[in-house]
């Protein structure tokens, strides 16, 4: 089993872009680098990632152009695809919209804190191959997910609703 890297180590390079202004609500960027190194697995620990807080529109114009999907989603990730030979240490890209976790929150009683941790977390482990394309790959994701999400104090988000 992979292991997560501690959150009180150094922090990885995670850069932080608000596309949308910073609201209350929101977690502050120490919150969300912390929930990153908490998703990192050994060996990833030095590698970048980029997420970026978008508004619906952008999430959904991205939803649609590289998924082919044309309505808002929570968290798309885009990994990285340099040439093996380039040893580049960046994992990729993350977009989370932040009004798409409000929403889906108060649908599915979470608090919204506990959403936003989930989806870096969710965002984060897609840079690093996992995936809920069949059943395996999701329980697979899913299970890892719990395991970081238990040690940070955030309750089982699939109990009532999935993200497949």
């Amino acid at each position: 089993m992979p292991t997560v890297c501690d959150p009180n180590e150094a922090d990885p390079s995670v850069e932080i872009q608000w596309q949308v202004a910073a609201h209350e609500s929101y977690p502050s960027d120490a919150d969300i680098r912390s929930w990153a190194r908490a998703a990192l697995q050994e060996g990833n620990r030095d590698y970048g990632v980029t997420i970026r807080v978008v508004d619906l529109q952008e999430i959904k114009a991205s939803n649609l152009q590289w998924r082919g999907i044309d309505k808002p989603t929570n968290v798309l990730s885009f990994a990285a695809d340099f040439p093996a030979e380039a040893q580049i240490p960046y994992l990729g890209d993350i977009l989370i919209c932040p009004e798409v976790l409000e929403r889906e929150s108060a649908e599915q009683n979470k608090t919204l804190n506990d959403h936003w941790t989930h989806i870096v977390i969710h965002g984060l482990l897609h840079l690093q191959g996992f995936d809920h394309e069949n059943e395996q790959e999701a329980d697979t994701m899913e299970q890892r997910e719990r395991e970081i999400l238990a040690t940070l104090g955030v309750a089982d988000p699939y109990l009532h609703d999935h993200l497949r």
